[in-house]
């Protein structure tokens, strides 16, 4: 069994373990599935309530820090215990791709050239750290929720904002990958 927890699953299988997560959060106790809230929680517990954003009671919602607390403890498992002997590899179109833009180191996973200590202190890789992780965490708060909230939660309810971000999201990420990037990786 172990064996068999440890072959790649298709893609499909985790995108149908997570959308049957709403369900179930919905059933269980009336729950959104979303995960950048939890960010706030975790400030509004440490901060002072000085702060009129975090001055709320934060309690109500551990559930959700016990629940990304699950999704962390399951990363370590799938990494450590389940984790697949087999290599994983860049897919020679992707490293291609890459290459032309000036990517030439790769690790198994990522291209260290960026996403390295090393590549930190390099302009594109500062850009692609730094700079991405703040507009991330900036457009989670502006668009009220995270890819997985909107996408997952929004769209099955419906929502219509949540439609217009996922759109917004989709349409930003096709421009920053064929417009954006190649500029940054000429830096």
């Amino acid at each position: 069994m172990l064996d068999f927890l440890r072959l790649p699953w298709h893609w499909s299988i985790a995108g149908v373990l997570i959308g049957l997560t709403v369900p179930v959060l919905y059933l269980i106790g009336n729950k959104p599935f979303g995960i950048s809230s939890t960010f706030k929680h975790i400030c509004a517990a440490c901060l002072p309530a000085s702060t009129p954003y975090f001055n709320y009671n934060w309690r109500k919602e551990t559930w959700n820090l016990f629940f990304v607390f699950g999704i962390f403890l399951g990363g370590i498992v799938g990494a450590t215990v389940l984790a697949n002997p087999n290599p994983i590899k860049i897919a020679a179109p992707t490293q291609a791709d890459l290459t032309q833009l000036g990517i030439t180191q790769f690790s198994q996973l990522e291209p260290t050239d960026i996403f390295s200590f090393t590549g930190l202190l390099t302009a594109k890789g500062f850009i692609m750290i730094v700079m991405g992780g703040f507009l991330v965490g900036f457009g989670t708060r502006y668009a009220g929720g995270c890819t997985s909230g909107h996408a997952i939660t929004g769209l099955s309810n419906f929502q219509l904002s949540s439609l217009i971000a996922t759109i917004c999201f989709m349409l930003g990420g096709f421009f920053v990958t064929h417009l954006v990037l190649p500029l940054i990786f000429k830096l």
